[in-house]
């Protein structure tokens, strides 16, 4: 009996799942414009740095703000993921090498979390 229970909560939670979603955000809903970003197009390392480090200020700022943390809106998930792929861009370029997975995806979240703030 309890074979057939385990059986009918895996294929139960499946359903519910619905299809499952590629984690390639470039092709997502989330963040369309996960390409390409404007931060790609900064020669300077020092000046593309600052600019890294800006947005995740920002994003910091907004996950550690009780505005957001608390708010129904969810700017404070963005600014979380903002934080996180900035932080990976930032320890990249302090080695000096350019992660454009990371660098996309910081300029994409932080656009996200700013859009849902206002």
């Amino acid at each position: 009996m309890k074979k057939l229970t385990l059986s009918f909560v895996v294929i139960a939670g499946a359903v519910l799942a619905g299809p499952v979603q590629s984690a390639d955000l470039s092709t997502g809903g989330y963040c369309p414009v996960a390409q390409n970003a404007r931060l790609l197009s900064i020669e300077s390392n020092a000046s593309l740095t600052g600019e890294v480090i800006r947005l995740m200020d920002e994003a910091v700022a907004v996950a550690d703000s009780p505005q957001w943390i608390n708010s129904g809106r969810p700017a404070f998930v963005w600014a979380s993921e903002a934080k996180v792929a900035c932080g990976k861009a930032y320890g990249y370029l302090q080695s000096e090498y350019r992660d454009e997975d990371y660098l996309n995806k910081c300029e994409c979240f932080h656009a996200r979390m700013v859009r849902y703030m206002y």
